[in-house]
């Protein structure tokens, strides 16, 4: 496939990534401090926030995988998008003014008013580790797709991706982060609608043939409505998206974050809400590039090659197609957009771990009276170490055959437990924290189990978890809140059972 990637092609990616740096660099003025590079002062109009949430969610993952998904098998993760909503509600009327009014910009500094200083530890870690992991898995991804359509090596496009991303993010803070993303949406935007333009016109019979394939084969399925938690059901779907969303919008610092940024309350709300009804039409955009490229390859047949017929080949056709299929230019651009969508990622990711390492480490620990061109120099040093984390753990993914799959095990368990945690600390007033700490080991065992134990030899088969890969964090969720609810109930029953020994008054002799 690296045959088809031309000069062109190549000096379009490399005018790009270029650009992006040099866009960075064009807001190194704005973050000159501290509050600057963080939170953008809270100037940003919303729209723009909410694309850039937007670019968040829609990863490469979501550029890979929703198309992959839909050529194997069908729309069920179509489902997953409506779940935004109901989360963006409860963001809109809790989250956004508790942030804004109580806790201003570490997420995790909740966890602390409410359970002391362990739990604002444990909240940052997590976030921490799973934004590493997913730093790492985005790298290796993006490198997986860009080896075959270019030849470069994995190690050449990890680093090389790695070290634009750090660079324009350490040069212009949270405002490069929003404005670079805003860019790298439309992009993103554009490359899939193009993607479908040529789907369309490589359909032998016309576009309505494309539909016809799709109907004959149940592409536009949305998966079985049957009750189970096993299989991948419509409602693993639907439950997964429910709590996946709520952690998102309620403590993933990558939105709490974005919710400093704009002005006032509602305009962050405005912000989130575009990002959530937004992805809907994107998401339906990808997985429709899925069942189109099936309905494509089985019209056309002779065009696929033996390698990927006959297999489960999601993840590889829509690079295949891209680089057999676009004409010369087209074909560079979308490779950008690929690219766009690995760093409308990871540039929030590392500007959320250098603020948290500042805010809930250096500044609590090491030195509270640290000055704010110190503060700023720190936030700067922060992201150049995170950016050259991230790219090795991107490096060591290589040696990984289930990269994808890692990644998720290893986010999932760092993260396991926070939206539990915070919904403890907010419905349960009795909870106290040594209840919340027990309550979060019971919730790092039980997804620990979740993720591990599955395929175990007969002897251990009662010890394996049945229930669908999807439903981890959910496992994780519900054990720590009724841990956490159960021991504040038994604590409070005693004290009520507990018998009043009356007080004898002394009279004096």
């Amino acid at each position: 496939m690296q045959t088809q990637f031309l000069l062109t092609d190549k000096l379009i990616l490399f005018f790009y990534f270029i650009a992006v740096i040099l866009f960075g660099a064009y807001f190194r003025k704005k973050s000159s401090t501290s509050t600057g590079f963080m939170i953008a002062d809270g100037a940003l109009p919303s729209w723009a926030v909410g694309l850039s949430i937007l670019g968040t969610f829609v990863s490469s993952i979501t550029f890979l995988a929703y198309p992959g998904q839909a050529y194997n098998a069908n729309w069920d993760v179509f489902l997953f998008s409506f779940t935004l909503p109901p989360a963006a509600l409860v963001a809109t009327f809790y989250f956004i003014p508790l942030y804004r009014k109580r806790v201003k910009i570490s997420a995790y500094e909740y966890l602390e008013q409410r359970f002391g200083a362990w739990a604002r530890i444990y909240g940052s870690i997590s976030f921490m580790l799973g934004s590493l992991a997913r730093i790492g898995m985005i790298l290796f991804l993006v490198s997986l797709v860009l080896h075959h359509l270019t030849g470069w090596s994995y190690e050449t496009i990890i680093i090389f991706t790695g070290i634009g991303v750090t660079c324009y993010t350490v040069l212009g803070g949270i405002e490069a982060v929003v404005w670079t993303d805003v860019v790298q949406v439309i992009i993103l935007f554009g490359g899939a609608i193009i993607s479908v333009v040529i789907l369309f016109a490589g359909m032998p019979e016309g576009p309505a043939q494309l539909f016809e394939i799709a109907r004959q084969h149940r592409k536009f399925s949305l998966g079985t409505w049957q009750i189970s938690l096993i299989a991948p059901t419509a409602w693993v779907v639907i439950i997964y998206g429910i709590f996946e969303n709520l952690r998102n919008f309620g403590v993933d610092q990558n939105y709490v974050q974005r919710y400093q940024v704009t002005n006032s309350v509602k305009a962050a709300a405005r912000s989130v809400w575009i990002a959530a009804v937004a992805y809907i039409p994107i998401s339906a955009l990808f997985l429709f590039i899925g069942t189109g490229l099936f309905s494509f390859y089985t019209a056309n047949a002779d065009l696929l090659p033996p390698s990927l017929a006959h297999t489960m080949a999601g993840d590889k056709i829509y690079p295949y197609f891209i680089a057999t299929q676009f004409p010369v230019g087209l074909r560079g651009l979308l490779i950008a957009a690929i690219f766009a969508a690995a760093m409308s990622s990871i540039d929030s990711s590392l500007n959320c771990v250098s603020t948290l390492t500042l805010l809930d480490f250096y500044k609590r620990y090491a030195k509270p009276d640290v000055s704010e061109e110190q503060s700023i120099k720190m936030l700067r040093v922060y992201t150049v170490l995170w950016g050259g984390l991230g790219t090795v753990t991107g490096l060591a993914m290589i040696q990984v055959q289930t990269a994808l799959e890692t990644g998720w095990q290893l986010a999932g368990i760092a993260g396991g437990g926070l939206i539990g945690l915070f919904l403890l600390g907010l419905l349960s007033h009795r909870a106290r924290p040594w209840q919340a700490f027990t309550a979060v080991i019971a919730s790092i065992i039980s997804i620990s189990w979740a993720t591990f134990a599955r395929e175990l030899p007969p002897q251990w088969d009662w010890l394996e978890c049945a229930w669908h890969s999807r439903m981890i964090g959910v496992i994780g969720t519900i054990t720590l809140l009724a841990v956490g609810f159960g021991l504040a109930l038994l604590t409070t029953s005693r004290k009520r059972a507990a018998p009043r020994n009356p007080v004898r008054k002394l009279s004096a002799p």
